[in-house]
């Protein structure tokens, strides 16, 4: 690739939006309903009905709004937006430990038959929805990070220009 490809590659992102770091936050927000519809959905005994539950749907919908927030603002190259995007993935992968790890370690006991709170089933759906909801955020994050300080770079390059002129 020659410099001036290179240039040219800069210069579109003045006038493109950061498509593909949106998109990867709306793939987060979809592992995200996934993860928090089965969370839900199948629930056991009474395990689920305490405070932990209510502190998990109010999580659910903070992530939800500053997820679809970031997603606008990477689209618009803001680096604060990518960042928060990073921060909001690697709480996803903590989120395992709260309510699916402590789910699937208890046992209950259910028609006189010990049995865990969530299902090895459930366990690895939960999961895998978290990681693969922190993978995008976090891949979004960084691509918003990297296109937003390209385009600063860009902008600093025609700012020289102007001024060598």
């Amino acid at each position: 690739m020659t410099n001036e490809d290179k240039i040219i590659r800069k210069d579109r992102l003045r006038f493109e939006k950061n498509k593909l770091s949106s998109g990867l936050t709306y793939l987060a927000i979809l592992f995200n309903v996934f993860y928090f519809v089965n969370l839900y959905a199948f629930y056991n005994n009474n395990y689920y009905y305490n405070i932990k539950i209510g502190a998990s749907i109010v999580y659910n919908l903070l992530f939800l709004l500053f997820a679809f927030l970031s997603s606008e603002g990477v689209k618009n190259y803001k680096i604060n937006m990518s960042i928060i995007l990073i921060v909001i993935g690697v709480l996803q992968i903590v989120r395992i430990f709260y309510i699916p790890l402590q789910a699937h370690s208890t046992m209950v006991i259910i028609d006189q038959v010990e049995r865990p709170v969530m299902l090895t089933g459930q366990f690895i759906f939960e999961v895998l929805c978290l990681i693969a909801s922190c993978v995008s955020a976090v891949v979004a994050g960084a691509f918003g990070v990297i296109r937003t300080l390209q385009l600063k770079s860009r902008y600093a390059e025609i700012e020289a220009e102007k001024n060598n002129a």
